[in-house]
């Protein structure tokens, strides 16, 4: 589980296919770097979500990490089109006994969504967003939430017969996303 507060951004080094080393399970991999400040307590095994995808480190150092990528992650996000240099939303799993501040986020990635309008609002941003499978839209609520690329945000708007739903973002959340 997560909160969908994003806690750095970190940088892609690699995305393989098919990376047959060990820590790579001879299926796609992505490792990341710049993301020391989420790796100061990990281990083997732990989660991390990358743009709100949950996924297992199979190798780590003070810097980097590396996760393996299965077939359905790689249908359902956009994470195998990532590139060396893209910069990506990193969370660890929420600890037990802690507060948080967010959202009770899975990290289990239904689908994409098209963003296919931006509007600014004073400080804030309106997004209009399309979801690439429609038949998610009726799980998509009015003051809900929903997790894009990591960030929990609340649903303000949704249009069933365009297909299309809206989120606000505040001054803060765009300047750490």
């Amino acid at each position: 589980m997560f909160t969908g507060i994003v806690e750095c951004k970190g940088r892609v080094v690699e995305f393989k296919s098919l990376d047959n080393t060990e820590s790579g399970g001879s299926g796609a991999s992505l490792t990341i770097a710049d993301a020391k400040d989420i790796l100061g307590d990990c281990h083997l095994g732990d989660s991390i979500a990358i743009n709100g995808t949950c996924l297992t480190v199979t190798e780590f150092s003070s810097d980097e990490f590396k996760v393996g990528l299965a077939p359905e992650t790689l249908s359902r996000t956009n994470l195998g089109q990532l590139q060396p240099g893209d910069h990506v939303n990193l969370e660890r799993a929420l600890a037990a006994g802690h507060r948080f501040g967010g959202h009770f986020v899975q990290g289990h990635i239904d689908t994409t969504a098209e963003i296919i309008e931006i509007t600014p609002d004073a400080n804030s941003i309106w997004y209009k967003l399309r979801v690439a499978d429609k038949k998610l839209m009726p799980y998509i609520i009015p003051k809900g939430f929903i997790a894009l690329d990591g960030t929990s945000l609340t649903v303000c708007d949704v249009n069933d017969d365009d297909q299309w739903f809206t989120i606000m973002m505040i001054a803060y959340t765009q300047t750490h996303v």
